[in-house]
This record gives C-alpha cells, sequence and structure tokens, in this order.
C-alpha cells in the first residue's frame, strides 16, 4: 500500500493516510479535530484533521511487549 502523501510509519511502514489500525479517542477543537490512533505495529499517534486533510503531528514508538505474570 502506497501513502498519497509518502509519508508513513517509520516502524512498520504503515502509510500514514491509510485507514488507522484502532481508534483510541477523538476530540473537537477550535481548528478542527484530534485524533488519537494505534498503528499496527502499537505507534500511538496524535492525527490533526482540519481544512488542510489529516497529518500525523507526533507518534510513539511502539510498546515493549509486557511479559505475563504466568511467564515468569
Amino acid at each position: 500500500m502506497t501513502s498519497p502523501t509518502g509519508a508513513v510509519c517509520p516502524y512498520c511502514g504503515w502509510p500514514d493516510g491509510a485507514e488507522p489500525f484502532q481508534m483510541v479517542s477523538r476530540h473537537s477543537t477550535a481548528a478542527g479535530r484530534t485524533v488519537w490512533t494505534r498503528c499496527g505495529c502499537g505507534s500511538l499517534q496524535v492525527r490533526v484533521v482540519d481544512g488542510c486533510g489529516m497529518r500525523v503531528v507526533s507518534r510513539s514508538r511502539p510498546a515493549e511487549p509486557q511479559s505475563s505474570p504466568a511467564s515468569r
């Protein structure tokens, strides 16, 4: 899959313009909307949706796998 803007997740390569893996929350702002999503690789992303379109303005590294208590 390619991204129309060429922007992709630096951790897994998923295009920023593609449907997010998981919607975490959405908030209306004076300029549009702030959308928090989680990429398939686990990276938490902050997206701004306004008159200019959608863009990822911040993202975290993917979460480190957590060991379960049963595996300890």
